[in-house]
Formats: C-alpha cells, sequence, structure tokens
C-alpha cells in the first residue's frame, strides 16, 4: 500500500486550483494525470521578465515589462478584428492587443486612468509598438510578482504557459516534505541539497545552467529516479532468485562432439560466455542471463552449447525466436551443428500440418524431443515440455517480460538466457536489463570479411545501379532497402515498390520484393528465393533487419539513409559481410543533411563496432527509442538522462547493492525512507516484492 504521505501527489490533477476538465486533460497529454506527474515535468527553458525599460526603450522581439497608463479602450467594428487598448508612460505609446476579447472582462483588468504593470513580446506594427495578449496584468503594487525568472514548460495542443505553470506552482505546494533516503555523506560531497529544495529549484531556475543535466538539483533529483530503478531491479533479481532453481551440469559429451563438428574455432568471448553460462546453470538458484553480441559475433552457437548442458543432464532445451523465419534459421543452423549427435530437434510455428503438430507435441510432452525451436507458439497454452530446463529467448526487445516468463513457466525452475543482436549502451543495460547478469561478445569470428561503409547522395543513383550491375555480373547477392511501401504524398522518398519495378526493367526476374504488407508466406518465399540464389537483388523494407543470413550477400544499397535510426542502419548492414567475402555498404541520402543525420552517417562510415554505435545513438536520441525500453515492464525515466548520468547511475547500482545487503527487508529508518522513494517513482511491484518477502 501506497506511504500516505504521497497520497497528495497522486490524485488526478483536477484537485488542483484552476484546473478544469478541459486543462485536466491537456495536462494529462502533455505531462501526465497524477499531481506527481506535474513534479516531473521540468522546464525546457526561461523567461527573464526583469528588463523594464519606458516605452520609447524597448526593442521590437524583446520580453519586457512595462509600467504603463491606461489611456483608451477600442472595441472593434468587425467582431473579427482585434479588440485595442491605448497606453502610454513619460516616453511614448503602447497598444495592447486581443483577440476573441471579452470587454468587460478587459475593462475590469484594465481600467481607463490607472497605472498596469504588462509583460510580454513586443511587436512592431507599422509606426509603433503593441503587445499581443500581455503574458502578464497586473497593478502597480504586484509587480515584484511579475519581474524575475520565469520558467518556461513543453506545452501541447490547446495548454497554454500560464494554466500550466500555475498548475506546476499548486502541485510544488501539495509535495510533502520527505525523510532522507540518499546517504548523508554522500549528499554532503555532492553538494546536494534535500529532495524538497531540489525540486524547487528546479521549477525556479535563475540562469540557463540551472536547466542543464548537470546542475547541482537536476542530478540530485536524477539519482533519485536511478536509485528507485536500480532498488527495484535488485528486488527483483532477489524475487527472481528466491524462486527455487535447479542445479543442472552436463557430462560434456554432446558439447565435446559439436565443439569437434564446428567449421571454425570459437573465439576468446564466446569460450567466456560458455563458462559463464555453464557455471550459472550449476548454481541452486534459476539462471536469468543477457547475451549480447553484435550482428555475426557468434551468439546461437553459444547458446546451443546451454542448451546441451541441459539435454546432457537429461532435460529439455528450448529457443524462442521473434519471427517464423529467424526460427526456420535458427534450427537449419543448429541442425547443421548438431549433425548426428544424437539430439532431437524439432521446429514449432505457427503454419504446419495439424497431424504433424499433433504428433510433435506428443513427443514433445512424452520426453522424446531434446530441443525446441519456434516462435511465440512456444508458449501457447497446448504445448507441454516433459521436463524444460533452459530457455534461450532471441531478440529480446522485441518480446515481453510477460512473453518470455511464460515460456519459462513451461517447466520448474527453468534457467533463461536472453539473446539481443543489438548492442545495449552499459548506462541503459544497467537501467533496462538491470535484473539480468549479462555476458557480451565483442569480436567476430575468425575468418570474417570487413564491411566497406561509403556515403552518397542520391543524386549518384546511376552510378551505384551501374555497380551493382558489375556486381551481380561477377556473381554477387545484393540487398536492396527503401523506407516506404508505397508512395507517399506527404514524404518525397523512394517506395520499395516503386524501385522494384524500376530494378526489374534493368535486371528483369532476377529481382525480388519483400515488404511487411506481404503475407507471412509471400515473405517468406521471396526472402527463401534470394537466399537460394534464384534472385540477385532483393528489395525490401526493413522487414529484413531481423531473420535473413545469406553469406553470398556482400551489398547492401539503403536508400534514405539519413531516415534511420543508427541501430537499424547497423543491423541492415549487418546483413551482409557474413563471410570470408568483403562486403560493401551504400548509404544513399537526400541533401540537404540535418547535424543530427549527418552526424550519424558519418558514424557509420567511421566504425562498425556495434557498441560504440550504440553508445553515439544514445547520446544523438537518448534512451526513449533506443531499445523499446517499455518492453522491459519498467517505467520510463523522467528525471535522468543516460547520456549524461551515467556515472550517477553506476553510483546508485552499487548504492542498491551495498543497501540490500545490509538490510534484505528494508527494516532501518533510511531503509523506510527508500520504500517511500518506490513508491513515488512508482516502483509498485518491487514494493509489494518486500510485503510478500
Amino acid at each position: 500500500m501506497r506511504p500516505d504521505i504521497l497520497n497528495p501527489l497522486f490524485a488526478e490533477v483536477n484537485v488542483l486550483p484552476g484546473v478544469g476538465p478541459r486543462i485536466a486533460k491537456a495536462i494529462e497529454v502533455c505531462a501526465g494525470p497524477l499531481v506527481v506527474d506535474l513534479l516531473w515535468h521540468l522546464p525546457s527553458g526561461l523567461i527573464d521578465r526583469n528588463f523594464s525599460p519606458n516605452i520609447a526603450a524597448a526593442p521590437p522581439g524583446a520580453i519586457v515589462t512595462l509600467k504603463i497608463m491606461v489611456d483608451s479602450h477600442h472595441k472593434p467594428a468587425v467582431r473579427r478584428l482585434p479588440y485595442k487598448v491605448r497606453c502610454s508612460d513619460e516616453s511614448g505609446e503602447l497598444t495592447l492587443v486581443f483577440f476573441h476579447a471579452h470587454e468587460k472582462y478587459l475593462r475590469e483588468l484594465l481600467p481607463i486612468g490607472e497605472i498596469r504593470v504588462v509583460s510580454g513580446r513586443t511587436e512592431q506594427y507599422g509606426d509603433g509598438i503593441q503587445l499581443v495578449h500581455p503574458d502578464h496584468i497586473v497593478p502597480e503594487s504586484e509587480i515584484d510578482a511579475v519581474q524575475g525568472i520565469e520558467p518556461v514548460y513543453p506545452l501541447t495542443a490547446g495548454l497554454n504557459l500560464k494554466p500550466l505553470s500555475k498548475a506546476v506552482q499548486a502541485a510544488l505546494e501539495r509535495a510533502p516534505e520527505m525523510p532522507e533516503w540518499c546517504d548523508k555523506a554522500y549528499l554532503d560531497r555532492q553538494g546536494w541539497r534535500t529532495w524538497n529544495e531540489s525540486l524547487l529549484a528546479v521549477h525556479q531556475p535563475e540562469s540557463e545552467a540551472d536547466l542543464q543535466p548537470e546542475s547541482l538539483a537536476r542530478q540530485r533529483l536524477a539519482y533519485d529516479e536511478l536509485l528507485a530503478n536500480q532498488m527495484a531491479l535488485a528486488l527483483l533479481r532477489a524475487s527472481l532468485q528466491r524462486v527455487k532453481g535447479r542445479k543442472i551440469s552436463g557430462d560434456g559429451r554432446l558439447r565435446d562432439a559439436v565443439r569437434a563438428r564446428l567449421p571454425f574455432t570459437l573465439t576468446s568471448g564466446q569460450e567466456a560466455a560458455i563458462a559463464e553460462i555453464t557455471a550459472d546453470m550449476t548454481q541452486p538458484h534459476r539462471m536469468l542471463r543477457l547475451l549480447q553480441g553484435d550482428v555475426g559475433s557468434g551468439k546461437t552457437v553459444v547458446a546451443l552449447f546451454a542448451m546441451l548442458v541441459a539435454v546432457e543432464a537429461g532435460a529439455q532445451a528450448a529457443l524462442m525466436a521473434p519471427t517464423e523465419l529467424l526460427a526456420r534459421q535458427h534450427f537449419a543452423t543448429l541442425e547443421a551443428l548438431l549433425g548426428d549427435c544424437g539430439v532431437t530437434i524439432v521446429l514449432l510455428v505457427g503454419r504446419g500440418k495439424k497431424s504433424e503438430r499433433t504428433a510433435t507435441l506428443a513427443r514433445l510432452a512424452g520426453g522424446e524431443i531434446d530441443i525446441a525451436i519456434g516462435t511465440h507458439a512456444l508458449f501457447q497454452s497446448d504445448i507441454e515440455f516433459a521436463d524444460l530446463a533452459v530457455a534461450v529467448v532471441d531478440e529480446q526487445h522485441r518480446f515481453g517480460v510477460h512473453q518470455r516468463m511464460t515460456l519459462a513457466a513451461k517447466g520448474k525452475g527453468v534457467d533463461v538466457l536472453v539473446m539481443t543482436a543489438t548492442p545495449i549502451p552499459r548506462t541503459l543495460m544497467l537501467t533496462a536489463y538491470g535484473d539480468l547478469q549479462s555476458s557480451r561478445l565483442n569480436e567476430k569470428p575468425a575468418g570474417r570479411a570487413a564491411i566497406e561503409t561509403r556515403v552518397l547522395p542520391i543524386s549518384r543513383l546511376g552510378e551505384v545501379v551501374d555497380g551493382v550491375r558489375r556486381a551481380v555480373e561477377s556473381g554477387a547477392r545484393v540487398f536492396w532497402v527503401c523506407p516506404l511501401v508505397e508512395q507517399s504524398e506527404a514524404v518525397d522518398l523512394a517506395a520499395v515498390e516503386e524501385r522494384h519495378a524500376q530494378l526489374r526493367n534493368i535486371f528483369g526476374d532476377r529481382v525480388g520484393l519483400v515488404h511487411g504488407r506481404m503475407k507471412s508466406a509471400e515473405k517468406d518465399s521471396a526472402m527463401s528465393a534470394f537466399a537460394a540464389g534464384a534472385v540477385d537483388i532483393l528489395v525490401a523494407t526493413t522487414v529484413i533487419e531481423v531473420g535473413i543470413d545469406v553469406p553470398e550477400a556482400t551489398i547492401m544499397v539503403i536508400e534514405h539513409a539519413e531516415r534511420f535510426g543508427l541501430a537499424q542502419l547497423h543491423q541492415l548492414r549487418g546483413r551482409v559481410g557474413r563471410s570470408n567475402k568483403a562486403g560493401n555498404c551504400l548509404l544513399l541520402y537526400a541533401p540537404p543533411l540535418g547535424e543530427t543525420a549527418r552526424a550519424r552517417l558519418e558514424i557509420m562510415r567511421e566504425t562498425d563496432d556495434g557498441f560504440r554505435i550504440a553508445e553515439e545513438d544514445l547520446k544523438l536520441r537518448g534512451a526513449g527509442e533506443l531499445l523499446g525500453t517499455r518492453q522491459s515492464g519498467l517505467p520510463e525515466l523522467r528525471l535522468a538522462d543516460l547520456a549524461q548520468h551515467g556515472e550517477l547511475l553506476a553510483t546508485a547500482r552499487d548504492d542498491a547493492r551495498l543497501i540490500l545487503q545490509r538490510d534484505p527487508e528494508l527494516q532501518s529508518e533510511r531503509s523506510q525512507a527508500l520504500r517511500i522513494l518506490l513508491y513515488l517513482f512508482e516502483r509498485d511491484a518491487a514494493a509489494r516484492y518486500l510485503r510478500s518477502a
């Protein structure tokens, strides 16, 4: 149950004065439905209203605070024209302009013959100066309330700054005095103030420096959020590890047989990952490990060795892939590696004959099948395992936690190995996957050729086509990626269908097509034809990002590369250079390039290191879109900037680990404050775990 101290913050925003249904709805869109959401809605800029010249000295386009005499009101003859109020001071005249005005209200607000203080942005109109809808109009006695620094907040349609600022101020007044959950010595070293003082400071900036992530107040609040996140992850890990696991230890015979069959030598990273996974599986608690590897780093082989440990121990293993094509690819790869080792492996996907599926399910439930490869079909209710010991989940960011856990629930104390081909920056990994141990594959298998990346304007398309023709004549296969499926009137991009038609005019029926609007069977057929060499050029959308491995493909052409994110470009590029043949990636862009797009393409040209690319992507885009973090089951970060607060994250993780080592049930005085912190940042699941422990 949420602590009573937080109840004022978890009320709906319509409890705040001046927040009616219309404004409440707009605030919900902009910040969120609760009072606490307004606390996390931080200023993005500021307005300095200290500039108080006379009218004659007020430059056009400046924000000014003026002391004026109200001279006259002028109601428009036509309703669509503005209402005007003539004003003056000793230096000159000023016009206040109001559209859709209410005369009675304005005459009460601006009585003729009285002095008022107005503030807003000046405009030049003809020979005079005017203020359109001044931000503030107050009596002279209230000038101190207008002058000063005013925060500017991100807005949404239907919401103006004034009502939002008032709502934020009202939310701040509801913020209770919080107990201190941070270590006092650490606070003093950092120079941080209390939570309440820091919250007020971020909403009352005095300079542009106060808006930056490195300001002391923002650092403090970011650390609070990161600490709550790391506490929740640490508690989740402890909770999962309390679920009784099983010690799984094989005799090594199958692993030795497969190792002898491998046409390559395992990298040191693969050997290290295998050793870490094997050690996890021998522990009495469940394995929860993330295997990170760049495209082509050899994750599948590592996963196979993990599954073989289970089979050697007389149990079963499963591998779940996000697409049927990728599942089929994994099946083919593993079947080839296993050969005649005596391991029974099957493929379970959505399509297939009912009789065959029924027979396969019976064999699986009876323990006749050692390894099952499939899609989400693996966790359907009618699928039973005799003794599932290891579940491998490929491309984790495409599955929710619920799906992963449902598969794990198909057995008792199932060890879980999560694989991702999306290199994850360390900071993002600690935030989204802090409940998992991690292994990283940094090396590419021996014999993999390098990929040359070139960046060209789309105006050189003719040269690219000529180069592709020469490559195809020499036996090469080509991916050609376009961003759209059909012609768009709004965005002038080459449609995949149009490009396919153009290339067919040049290369004939050796050009294939695949995009997201095709049926699964059609997509699989097109990709299979390309893999088999029936077509030389596959024109596609990003559906090929995951799920097709064609070692003979050596050229990747990406049109309008400026429209893609770094991670996506890297994934696409990884579709080539998967053999000992040199790969080429051509990034075609439409000038002019924006600063961010130019930076992306330059990074792609400089390096093929996926982990460096991921770090740069984090800097350019932030964490919000990088990995699909919503699927991690964790709330989004509102205050912390992972690109700026990486050191704070590491400290928060260490702090959380030390706190739980000393006080696993959070019973001390500081720990009681930490319980409030968990609820404040809506880590309710972790708090509920504490109650059940």
